[in-house]
């Protein structure tokens, strides 16, 4: 693995997630159909794991028979500013050239396996060419998001000219590094200081990764978790999926669950996310009409569709993602959306148009400028869907995608802030207007560093992630705020769309490629600034130009209007 590590000082601290009142209907039923048993009788004590499990990681002292050495490259083989995989016989490694020095780590992105020699190097870190995650190259530490997990790093050494990398075997095959944590210790183990971090918001399941429901909906939820269940006892994270918040109390630092129990917290995170608007027309009550909100939503969409006519309402990312999916499984697929083009107020009309001619070859039939006026029932299930335009669609299924709403209603009499919308104003830090109650994901506006602080709300997968740790540092007293850039991607039809920036309010779209052919760049402007960029087949530009836009750099207009990128392209910064 590289260096040593130093053992971590013990921090104190004891955590639940629980989950907050929410309509859930069945979800609240255990999969035999029961009511799961509370994990807490109502006596203000929690139970507490005294488990010294360990998760299997490499042994941070590998033994020489686990090590491999060999020389991969002359030392003027590379530039500053470059970057090379090379081979060591047990896995590859990426070499990094960076002010003189060489560094050697995991070649892949632990997120979703992208080759990082793809990607970008700049300011001490390589940004990953598919979704933004950034490692630093001295540590490989993951900087920014997405992912959990952070690279290896490798020994390097100069001989006679000759660049010589270093490795355990076991670390080349892993091509990835859980941060070594400290364990939470709780109060019942005798250290009257503890501190008690409450997390409100999850759902029955593990944390999982939530962008792949509208992408792969036919995968099983335990295929879907970030972590194992091995992960959270070993340490002491208490994950309560059955139980429900439905007030907070921050005066006394209570929350009281839905069945009376109340539990003291000293930092509490609030992450309730959003609730999936529904249709309200007639014959709203007939089944087989879905929002995607669940694996269980997800799993039963796939399995009611094959075959049959499915009615997709609202082309935006959700709708869109879960169109293709299901192209090749049912017997056809509509899409009804209000707006002329499909993305129309993020992406643009031309990108927008663009994309819709990728889905009608793909047989995606369109209904546009219209919604649904009515859904028809034959024995209580669907059957047609009418539209305002009079059309009626055959429909045995229908995925509804029209936006969501934060879900903060247990929130209301609490005295934690909500705006007009429900949603949660938390500052830089990601703290509410309530000393110790923070708050991240999809609820929250924040003010956006770069884009002049202006409070935004940005319900994607990245922005969670960075939220949730400068939550957690400001709970330890670490001083951290939120600087991450907005990135995200949509993968249809095997074909992926990356975005980066804050789009919202864009005046004008400066495209360079080829539209047609769907390997393109679009830049977004707003006057003479570049505010977002979104590209199809034209990796790493998308990370690149994330890249600046993290180091405080303006892009002017001009400088993407004269299709001379080479500022924006070249290796390094």
């Amino acid at each position: 693995m590289g260096g040593c590590f130093s053992k971590p000082k013990p921090v104190e601290l004891k955590i639940e997630v629980v989950l907050p009142e929410k309509e859930r209907g069945k979800e609240e039923l255990s999969a035999s159909g029961k009511g799961s048993p509370r994990a807490y009788q109502g006596n203000g004590t929690a139970r507490h794991f005294h488990t010294e499990e360990r998760l299997s990681t490499p042994h941070p002292y590998p033994s020489p028979q686990d090590c491999v050495e060999a020389a991969v490259c002359h030392v003027k083989d590379l530039e500053n500013g470059q970057m090379r995989e090379v081979e060591l016989g047990w896995g590859k490694v990426l070499l990094v050239k960076d002010n003189g020095e060489f560094h050697a780590l995991g070649h892949k992105c632990p997120h979703y396996g992208a080759p990082l020699v793809k990607g970008v190097l700049s300011r001490g870190r390589v940004r990953c060419p598919w979704h933004g995650a950034c490692f630093n190259i001295s540590t490989g530490d993951l900087e920014d998001f997405p992912g959990l997990d952070s690279l290896h790093k490798f020994q390097v050494k100069i001989e006679k000219e000759k660049v010589y990398v270093r490795a355990s075997k076991q670390a080349l095959q892993l091509q990835r590094r859980t941060k070594v944590m400290a364990k939470c210790i709780s109060p019942s183990a005798g250290y009257s200081s503890s501190t008690n971090v409450l997390i409100v918001g999850a759902d029955r399941h593990l944390p999982y990764d939530r962008p792949k429901l509208s992408k792969s909906l036919d995968t099983q939820p335990e295929q879907l978790a970030l972590r194992p269940k091995e992960f959270f006892r070993a340490y002491g994270i208490e994950v309560l999926t059955e139980a429900q918040v439905v007030t907070v109390d921050v005066r006394t630092k209570k929350v009281v669950f839905k069945d009376g129990f109340k539990l003291e917290y000293s930092k509490l995170l609030l992450a309730p996310g959003s609730s999936p608007k529904t249709l309200s027309c007639k014959g709203k009550e007939v089944e087989n009409v879905f929002t995607i909100r669940t694996p269980e939503d997800a799993n039963r969409v796939v399995r009611l569709a094959r075959g049959r006519n499915v009615v997709v309402v609202g082309a935006g990312f959700l709708g869109m993602e879960v169109a293709a999916y299901l192209t090749e499984k049912a017997h056809s697929v509509s899409v009804v959306e209000l707006e002329e083009t499909p993305f129309r107020r993020f992406l643009g009309e031309r990108v927008g148009r663009a994309l819709m001619k990728m889905f009608e070859n793909n047989r995606v039939k369109f209904y546009m400028q219209t919604e649904v006026s009515e859904l028809r029932g034959q024995e209580g299930k669907l059957k047609e869907v009418v539209l305002k335009s009079s059309k009626v669609v055959r429909a045995d299924v229908c995925v509804v995608g029209i936006g969501a709403v934060p879900a903060t209603g247990f929130l209301r009499q609490s005295g934690i802030g909500l705006d007009s919308r429900g949603f949660i104003p938390v500052n830089k830090m990601m703290q509410t207007n309530v000393p110790g109650v923070f708050a991240a994901g999809d609820a929250v506006t924040f003010p956006l560093a770069w884009r002049n602080n202006r409070k935004v709300n940005i319900p994607h997968w990245q922005m969670a992630h960075a939220q949730g740790r400068v939550a957690a540092q400001n709970m330890l007293a670490q001083e951290a705020e939120m600087s991450t850039v907005p990135y995200l991607w949509t993968a249809m039809f095997g074909k992926s769309l990356r975005y980066a920036g804050y789009g919202e309010g864009f005046d004008d779209v400066i495209i360079q490629g080829d539209l047609e052919e769907l390997k393109f760049v679009a830049f977004y402007t707003k006057g003479d600034e570049v505010i977002a960029v979104a590209s199809m087949n034209y990796d790493p530009i998308v990370s690149k130009v994330a890249e600046v836009l993290a180091s405080g750099r303006a892009i002017r207009k001009r400088e993407v209007e004269t299709g001379d990128m080479s500022w924006l392209t070249g290796k390094g910064s």
